[in-house]
């Protein structure tokens, strides 16, 4: 640096924003959380098992009172509330006529209804403060069904809808979009590091060759919380390292019968 220049302290692209974070604890919540942090965000995390702190609230997002009460103590103690991110949510694994009344309701009830509740309650203070965003945490499953997660596909589905219809009843106020991810590595995927052969081919069929990490949605939902995106509202961001592309899987075989009889 030159003398008698002054460096200029760091900017964040959301300095001076207040973000609650739902299902922030871990995961793609947690990276989520410490990013928009880091992009000078004041962060609040609402969760089931929130940690300990100011700005941590614990609630599940099936009760509604609940969340409607972590977000009016958010934006007591923040002073606002410019974005929030609904991420929450869980998932299972079972074919379609085994899954019983309360499997159905819990993935249901968590996934959709968990979203409704969020911006249900932070949307009219939006609206009432000028402006605000909102990033639903969606999945590839919501538009692309997998095998053996029906309810769960159909609760995402749901999340992508309900997404569209926020952009259009509170644009131009208030922004909603939402994420789509695909194989990310997680707390709910854990499952892949104890039978790695069985997971090895996902990440072979994706043509990224890899499975996907947290702060790598967390960086699209940034993205979609930021003014970057200011032109961006009612759609569906797909995180999915090239999941989604037509023939995936197929191509990788196709790519083994090639190099077979090219030998």
């Amino acid at each position: 640096m030159s003398e008698g220049r002054v460096a200029s302290p760091a900017v964040g692209v959301l300095d001076g924003k207040r973000a609650l974070v739902t299902g922030g604890a871990a995961g793609i919540g947690a990276a989520t959380a410490a990013l928009l942090a880091r992009e000078g965000a004041t962060v609040g995390i609402l969760d089931r098992a929130a940690p300990d702190g100011d700005l941590a609230f614990t609630a599940d997002v099936r009760d509604a009172d609940a969340v409607a009460a972590a977000v009016h103590a958010f934006v007591a103690a923040a002073g606002g509330i410019d974005i929030l991110v609904n991420n929450a949510g869980t998932g299972d694994l079972r074919p379609l006529h085994e899954v019983d009344d309360k499997l159905w309701h819990r993935l249901i009830d968590v996934n959709l209804t968990g979203t409704f509740h969020g911006m249900r309650a932070a949307i009219p203070l939006m609206l009432e403060a000028g402006g605000g965003v909102v990033v639903n945490n969606a999945s590839l499953s919501g538009l692309l069904p997998t095998r053996n997660e029906a309810a769960y596909s159909a609760a995402k589905a749901g999340v992508i809808a309900l997404t569209r219809s926020g952009a259009l009843e509170y644009g131009p106020t208030v922004r909603v979009n939402c994420v789509a991810p695909g194989h990310i590595r997680t707390p709910l995927t854990a499952v892949w590091d104890q039978f790695p052969d069985a997971f090895a081919p996902i990440a072979d069929a994706l043509p990224l060759h890899r499975i996907g990490e947290a702060d790598e949605v967390a960086r699209v939902i940034l993205f979609l919380a930021s003014d970057a995106s200011s032109y961006v509202t009612g759609q569906t961001i797909v995180v999915d390292g090239g999941a989604s592309l037509p023939q995936a899987g197929t191509d990788a075989a196709l790519a083994q019968l090639v190099e077979r009889f090219s030998t």
